[in-house]
C-alpha cells in the first residue's frame, strides 16, 4: 500500500471468498470424496419416548452394498456421552447424553443404529431392515405440565424433568418496589422453537491413517477447535491424534455451534473399519435432529411510576431444554439473563431461570442465543407499559434510556455498558421512518374504521457481544475461555499471510481480516491470504458464535499485525543505522525523521529476515509474530429498529409496509459486509415474529418437518429495508468496533410484533403469539370481538 492509498477499513469491499463460493470452486463437506470411501445412514427413532427392547441389524447386513450396521449396544464401547460445557448451577441436573441411544429414546430422531455401505443410496435403503422393538412410554412435552409432581420423566434415574433453576436478583428488592410502584403490568410472552435451516446441510467426513492412528475429521461445523477437544474426550482419540477441518461451511446460526452425535459416531465407526466415511444429513433429517433453537415462556412484570419512570423489572422464565443438555443448551438463557433491563435505568430486577426437560429434539444457540428473547420481554411489555400510562411508546422510552452524556454506565444487572448514543439513533430512525405522518395516517384509519389497520411497532434494543472475558465465563460455570488467537507470516517475498483462530460460514471473515492486516502492515489488500478453520494450519483457536468474531478475533489480527511491526522496526533501524525512535512507519515504509530517503519497505525487511545476513545481535531471523487476545468486557451495540404493517381485520394477513434500522456497531470495517449482516439477521428475526414454528403433536412427533410445513420467508415475503448508522466506538477493544451479527435478530422480532399489536389494539387486540400467522391474526380479532 502506497504512502497515500486509502486507508483499508471502513471501505467496501466486495468480498474475496465470493468468487470461489458463487462458481463452485471450493469444498462443502459432502464434495469432498477420498479413495475407498464409505457412506454412513443413521436410523432414528418414530418415537417421541419408548424403550428400546430389541435393535437387530443383521438384516441389514444381507443388503447389497453394506459393509457394516451397528446398534447403540454395539458402538457403546468406543464413545462417552456428549459433552455439555456449560452446567450453569452446582446442582444441575446433568443426564448422561449417549451419541446413539442404548436402551431408550428421548425424542423423535434419536439415532437407533447405524448402517455403513458403499454409497449413501445403499446406506439409506438398507436401514428399512433394519429391526426395532419399542415399549411405548408417556412423552413431555408441556413445560409447566412437565414440573408438575404427576408428570411422566423424560430421565427416569434423576426423579425430575427440572434441569436446573438459576435466579438472579440485583437492587431494591422486587416485592417492596411492587408495593410502592403507581403502576405495574404482568404478561406472559412465549417464544416458539425455531429451525435454522442453515443453505448446506450438516455433514461429516473422517479419513483415518490407520499406520499412525491419526484421523482428519471434515466437518461443517462453526467450531473446528472445540470439535476437537470435545471429540478427544468423547472417543478417547488422542487430541494430538485428531485434526479438524471446516472447510467451506454453508451457514450456521448456532446450529452448528455444537459436538453432534454423528461427528463422535463417524469418527468411531472410521476407528472402527480403518475405512474413510462420510454422513450427510438430509433436509427433513435435519429437521429432527439438528438442534432447534428458543422455546421458552416469560412470565414479566413491570413497575413504574404514573409519569413513566421505570422502578423495576421481574421476569420468571420456563425453558425447554429438550431432551439432554448439549454443548450449550443451559447456559443459553444466562446469555440473555444480564439484557432484560436494555437500555433502561430502573433500582431493582429479579430473574429466575428454569431449564425443563421435554421429549422434543434438544435445543441450543440460534442466532442471538438468549438475548432476542431479553429484548423482546423487555420491548414488548414497555410498549403495553405505553399503553397503560397514555404514552407514546418513544417518549416512554426516552424517559428511561441511559444518556449519552452517562457512558460509561453500569446497569442494574451489572454490566458495564462502555459507550452508546441512543438519542442519535432514534433520532434518525424516526426521521427516515417518517414517524408522525405515518402516526397520523393510523389515527385517521382507525376513526374510519378500515378494515385494513396500520400499526407501527418500535424496538430499542442493546445487547452483549464479543463472547469474551474469560474470567466473567469462568463465574458464569461456562467450562472454556474467551480469547482469541491469530499471527502474522510476511513471506519473503512480502506476501502476507494471516492464521485466525476464528472459523467463518458466511461472515466476510477473509476479506476484513485482510482490511485490517493490509492496514496495519501498510500492504495491499490483494497482498493479504487468510487462513482458518483446520486445527492444524490454525491450532489455536476459539472459534466462531456470539458475535465475537470481529470484536475478539479481528482485535487478535490488529494487535499481531502490530507486533510484525514492531520486530520489523527493529531490523529496519538496524538496516538504516538509526534509533528505533527516529523511524517513522508509513504506508508500509519505515524511513528516518529527517531523511525521506533513507527507507526500507516492509516487503525489503521480509527478504532481509529471511536472508538473515545481517540482523541485529541477538534476534531471531524472523518477523512473524502471534496474539492472543482475552477482552476485559463485552462490546454493546444498539439501535433503533421502527416497523410499520398492515393486517388485513378480515383475513388476518399481515403485510410489512416499511422497515427502518439505524444501528450502532461502533467503527465499522466494511459497509458492505455489516449491510448484508444486518439484512440477514431482520429476515432471522421477522421470519419468528411472523413465520416460522417448529410444532409439535400431542404425540411429540414434529409435524413441521418439512419446508412445506416449516415456513421459512423467502425473498419476496420480506420488505425492502431502509438501513442506516450512528457510531459511537467501543472503548473495549483497540479498533472500536461492535458485533453485527445478531443485532438484527434480536431487534427485529419485537418491532414486529410490536407492530402487529398497535395496529390491532384498537379492536381490542393486545397479544398475538409468534408466529403472527393469518390464522392467529383472525382468531385473536374473533375472541377480542366476542
Amino acid at each position: 500500500m502506497s504512502e497515500t492509498a486509502e486507508r483499508e477499513v471502513g471501505r467496501s469491499r466486495p468480498r474475496k471468498e465470493d468468487a470461489r463460493l458463487l462458481t463452485g470452486q471450493t469444498d462443502w463437506t459432502d464434495n469432498i470424496s477420498v479413495g475407498g470411501l464409505l457412506h454412513l445412514a443413521i436410523l432414528r427413532s418414530p418415537m417421541a419416548h419408548a424403550h428400546l427392547d430389541r435393535v437387530d441389524v443383521r438384516p441389514a447386513l444381507e443388503r447389497p452394498g453394506v459393509v457394516a450396521a451397528f446398534s447403540g449396544s454395539d458402538l457403546a464401547e468406543g464413545m462417552g456421552s456428549l459433552p455439555c460445557a456449560w452446567p450453569v448451577t452446582e446442582d444441575i441436573v446433568l443426564p448422561d447424553h449417549p451419541p446413539i441411544a442404548v436402551d431408550e429414546v428421548r425424542y423423535a430422531g434419536d439415532p437407533v443404529a447405524v448402517v455403513v455401505a458403499r454409497d449413501r443410496y445403499a446406506a439409506a435403503d438398507a436401514l428399512e431392515a433394519i429391526e426395532v422393538d419399542y415399549t411405548p412410554l408417556p412423552p413431555v412435552l408441556d413445560l409447566e405440565a412437565a414440573l408438575t409432581e404427576n408428570s411422566p420423566l423424560v430421565h427416569s434415574d434423576k426423579g425430575t424433568n427440572r434441569s436446573y433453576l438459576w435466579p438472579l436478583k440485583t437492587g431494591e428488592d422486587f416485592d417492596a418496589v411492587r408495593r410502592r410502584a403507581e403502576v405495574t403490568l404482568k404478561r406472559r410472552y412465549v417464544h416458539q422453537r425455531l429451525i435454522a435451516n442453515a443453505m448446506e446441510p450438516r455433514g461429516v467426513v473422517v479419513t483415518p491413517l490407520t499406520a499412525s492412528g491419526e484421523y482428519t475429521l471434515y466437518s461443517s461445523t462453526q467450531i473446528p477447535h472445540i470439535l476437537r477437544i470435545m471429540l478427544a474426550v468423547v472417543t478417547g482419540v488422542p487430541e494430538h491424534k485428531l485434526r479438524v477441518i471446516a472447510p467451506d461451511v454453508g451457514g450456521g446460526f448456532g446450529s452448528k455451534l455444537q459436538v453432534y452425535g454423528e461427528e463422535a459416531i463417524a469418527l468411531t465407526v472410521a476407528r472402527r473399519l480403518g475405512r474413510p466415511v462420510k454422513w450427510t444429513e438430509s433436509r427433513s433429517e435435519g429437521y429432527l435432529a439438528t438442534h432447534h433453537g428458543r422455546g421458552m415462556i416469560q412470565d414479566v412484570e413491570i413497575a413504574a411510576n404514573r409519569d413513566g419512570t421505570l422502578l423495576g423489572l421481574k421476569a420468571d422464565l420456563l425453558v425447554d431444554m429438550g431432551a439432554y443438555l448439549m454443548l450449550v443448551t443451559p447456559g443459553i438463557p444466562i446469555l440473555g439473563a444480564f439484557m432484560y433491563p436494555g437500555i433502561y435505568k430502573m433500582g431493582s430486577y429479579e430473574l429466575n431461570v428454569t431449564g425443563v426437560f421435554t421429549t422434543k429434539t434438544p435445543t441450543d444457540a440460534y442466532r442471538g442465543a438468549g438475548r432476542p428473547e431479553a429484548t423482546y420481554a423487555i420491548e414488548r411489555i414497555m410498549d403495553e407499559l405505553a399503553v397503560e400510562l397514555g404514552l407514546d411508546p418513544v417518549e416512554l422510552r426516552r424517559r428511561n434510556w441511559i444518556g449519552h452524556e452517562e457512558f460509561p454506565y453500569t446497569t442494574i444487572a451489572g454490566l458495564t455498558y462502555d459507550s452508546g448514543n441512543y438519542e442519535a439513533a432514534t433520532e434518525k430512525a424516526l426521521s427516515l421512518f417518517d414517524y408522525d405522518k405515518l402516526r397520523a395516517e393510523q389515527a385517521d384509519r382507525n376513526r374510519r374504521g378500515d378494515s385494513v389497520r396500520l400499526g407501527i411497532g418500535v424496538s430499542t434494543y442493546t445487547e452483549m457481544c464479543g463472547l469474551a472475558p474469560s474470567r466473567v465465563l469462568r463465574d458464569l460455570r461456562y467450562a472454556a475461555g474467551g480469547w482469541e488467537a491469530a499471527s502474522i507470516r510476511v513471506l519473503p517475498t512480502g506476501k502476507v499471510e494471516v492464521v485466525t483462530g476464528t472459523s467463518p460460514h458466511g461472515q466476510g471473515h477473509v476479506t476484513c481480516w485482510s482490511q485490517i492486516a493490509a492496514d496495519v502492515l501498510g500492504v495491499p489488500f490483494e497482498d493479504v491470504q487468510v487462513v482458518h478453520g483446520d486445527t492444524r494450519a490454525a491450532p489455536q483457536g476459539m472459534d466462531t458464535y456470539g458475535s465475537r468474531s470481529l470484536v475478539v478475533g479481528g482485535t487478535a489480527v490488529h494487535q499481531a499485525a502490530r507486533k510484525v511491526v514492531d520486530k520489523a522496526r527493529k531490523v529496519a533501524a538496524h538496516l538504516l543505522e538509526a534509533s528505533e525512535q527516529d523511524l517513522e512507519f508509513t504506508g508500509g515504509v519505515f524511513s528516518v525523521k529527517g531523511s525521506p530517503d533513507a527507507r526500507k519497505t516492509l516487503q525489503e525487511l521480509a527478504f532481509e529476515t529471511f536472508s538473515s545476513h545481517d540482523l541485529p545481535d541477538g534476534m531471531e531471523p524472523t518477523i512473524n509474530a502471534g496474539h492472543v487476545t482475552d477482552p476485559d468486557d463485552f462490546s454493546y451495540p444498539h439501535g433503533t429498529h421502527l416497523c410499520a404493517v398492515e393486517v388485513d381485520t378480515e383475513t388476518g394477513r399481515t403485510h410489512i409496509r416499511s422497515y427502518v434500522c439505524v444501528d450502532d456497531v461502533g467503527k465499522v470495517v466494511n459497509p458492505m459486509i455489516v449491510e448484508g449482516q444486518v439484512h440477514g439477521g431482520l429476515a432471522q428475526g421477522i421470519a419468528q415474529a411472523l413465520y416460522e414454528e417448529a410444532v409439535y403433536d400431542d404425540q411429540g412427533n414434529l409435524v413441521s418437518g418439512t419446508m412445506a410445513d416449516y415456513l421459512v420467508p423467502s425473498a419476496p415475503d420480506l420488505p425492502d429495508f431502509v438501513t442506516d448508522r450512528t457510531e459511537t466506538p467501543s472503548t473495549t477493544n483497540p479498533l472500536g468496533v461492535k458485533g453485527v451479527g445478531e443485532a438484527g435478530t434480536i431487534a427485529s422480532t419485537p418491532a414486529v410484533v410490536n407492530a402487529v399489536v398497535d395496529a390491532l389494539r384498537p379492536l381490542g387486540v393486545t397479544e398475538v403469539r409468534m408466529p403472527c400467522t393469518p390464522e392467529r391474526v383472525w382468531r385473536a380479532i374473533e375472541e377480542a370481538s366476542a
